[in-house]
Parts: structure tokens; sequence; C-alpha cells
């Protein structure tokens, strides 16, 4: 098979449907499906459908630092829709003004996902929503229930007094309506030949060929949602664990998620530890084979790029850089 034709099976192969455990279904608010997103792998789950009622209290969620313990804080925080839904330091805060030992990771298109996080440790949005913050089940109660409003939108949406569950709920709805398709790249792939430079499309042909970038980056959203070790941090005298430190299991040392690169050319820093601080260099990081460790994913090695070929491939993941719903993004107004 000739290179041109090997490009092009690869390219069919990224535009497959990512496969996702069974549980997915429609719901009473249809999702607006951009160019390039498979609308068959979103995850729903059963108890939780979306409606726009239901994701309009969540979107508000989201928003309101007056739930957390000091009201200096919102999920929003870490997850700024201005750059790519990721945070813009290196580590991300908490409350108390003091930095995690990660990255807030990007929250565009979780819907096509079960666990979150850069470990999994969580395995649904729902859970992320309430265990990930710094409230506490009696401040969710307090604070949101004080407000009038809230009470009433949340009794016409959950048909109760407003509890930390459906605030959850609420929330993992709204982060299910973050979506990011029609880029340039899908774009070029329904037909239009202009939507790509030349320097991408060569990009692309190292993405799928030399690069090895698709083993990982794989699917309609570029994610096999799995957890590699490509040695971040490794080299440290206490490293980061990642994916060990929730299942235990020795060969997941080190390892963290396969982020989508949809969107990535907007959410620098990079990694979860934020130590590469643009694309070119991720492209060198794993140009250079990583860092070696004794859990390293086989899948890394030194990959030999040329320096147009890493250039290309940055040009390539800036392609990735698609369109998100302005009505999702923009602030909602907060009841008083």
């Amino acid at each position: 098979m000739g290179r041109k034709a090997s490009v092009r099976l690869l390219m069919a192969i990224l535009a497959l449907p990512l496969m996702l455990p069974t549980g997915a279904r429609g719901a009473e608010y249809k999702l607006e499906i951009s160019a390039g997103l498979q609308e068959s792998a979103a995850y729903i789950p059963d108890d939780n459908p979306l409606t726009p009622e239901k994701i309009a209290l969540g979107k508000q969620f989201f928003w309101d630092k007056r739930w957390s313990y000091n009201g200096t804080v919102a999920c929003v925080s870490c997850h700024q829709p201005d750059h790519g839904w990721a945070d813009l330091q290196q580590f991300s805060m908490h409350a108390n003004g003091k930095p995690t030992a990660r990255r807030a990771p990007t929250i565009v298109n979780r819907v096509f996902s079960k666990q979150q996080l850069w470990t999994g440790l969580r395995p649904s949005l729902e859970e992320q929503a309430v265990k990930d913050s710094n409230r506490t089940d009696e401040m969710v109660v307090q604070r949101l229930g004080a407000i009038p409003a809230y009470q009433q939108q949340f009794r016409k949406v959950f048909g109760a007094d407003l509890n930390p569950d459906g605030v959850a709920k609420a929330i993992a709805a709204y982060v299910r309506t973050i979506l990011s398709g029609n880029s340039p790249y899908d774009r070029f792939l329904a037909g239009d030949k202009g939507a790509l430079s030349p320097a991408a499309q060569r990009g692309f042909a190292v993405f799928v060929g030399k690069g090895q970038c698709a083993r990982c980056h794989t699917g309609f959203n570029f994610t096999d949602e799995g957890y590699h070790n490509i040695g971040v941090g490794m080299d440290k005298p206490n490293p980061d664990l990642g994916r060990f430190n929730v299942t235990k299991l020795e060969a997941d040392k080190g390892a963290f998620k396969t982020p989508t690169v949809r969107d990535v050319a907007k959410r620098a820093p990079y990694m979860h530890d934020g130590s590469e601080k643009t694309l070119e260099d991720v492209v060198a990081f794993y140009n250079k084979g990583g860092v070696k460790n004794p859990w390293l994913s086989a899948e890394i090695r030194p990959l030999s790029l040329s320096a147009q070929e890493q250039g290309d491939l940055v040009a390539f993941l800036q392609s990735l850089t698609g369109q998100v719903s302005t009505a999702v993004a923009s602030p909602p107004k907060l009841p008083e």
C-alpha cells in the first residue's frame, strides 16, 4: 500500500466512532453535535437525561462562586471557556490559594467518556461535580438552597428541595453540552480541501505515520480514553504515579489519561503537571521518546522527526481548534 493510500485509510479510521460502554441514549434535549463528532458515541446516563431546564441550572451552578467554602472560586475558575475549558495556570489552585498537584484537564467533549480526571478517579461527571470541590454536602444545601430562585428552579427540574445529588446531576448535564467540532480538519475531511494548509496536511501524515500519535489519540475525538506512562515527571525524586493511585496496579505507575487534542492549541501549558509550555515543547518531548522509566509505555520511543516534520505536526494540531456554541460558553445571569 502506498503512502497516500495509507494516509487515506488512517484518516477513515480516525473518523470512526469511539466505542463506549453500552448505556448511551437519547434524551429530551438534543445535543448540538458539530461536524466531525459522533452523536452515537455520546454517553448520557439513564438516570440523568438532558433537559433545557436542567442544563440551564447546571450552568448557573458551574459559574457560581458562592458555594465554594470561602466564596472565591467556581468550576469555571479552573475550566475557562476562552482557554479550551482548561486552566491558564501550571497547577490549578485550591480555594485557599494553594496549588494542587496537577493542572485541571479540559472538559471539552466529555460527553464521550465515562471516567473523568487525569487518572480516571471519578467514574462519572456526576461524581466529579461534587467530590472534586472544596464543598461539603452541608455547604451545597445551605448556600445554594438559601437562594429562592435556585430552590424554585431545582424543584421544577427534580421535584424536590435542593440537594447535592441533584446539583451534581445538573452540573454534569451542562458539562455534557460543552462540545467542540467543525474544526478546519473536520471541514477538510468533509471535502473542503482548502480548509487545511499544506503544512497541516503534511502534519496529518506525520500524526498518523512517523509520529505515531494516532496510536493513542485515535477516533473522532482523538483519544483512546486510556492511560499511558509517557514519562512526564518520572525523573523527579517523588513522581506522581497517576493511575496507580486509583488501581494499585504496578503497570499503571506513572500512567495518565490520553487527553483529546481537539482545541489543544487553546490550552497551554500541557501535561498533567503543566510542564510543557507550548505545543512545540510537547512535540519535542515526544520526539525524544519521553522520559525513560521502568513503566514507560511501549508506544513511547524516539521518533527522529526533522524540524520541518515537527513544525508540520504542530500545524496539524492547531487545525483541530473547533467551534463551541456561544450560548454554552457565555456566562449566565446568576440569581441574587
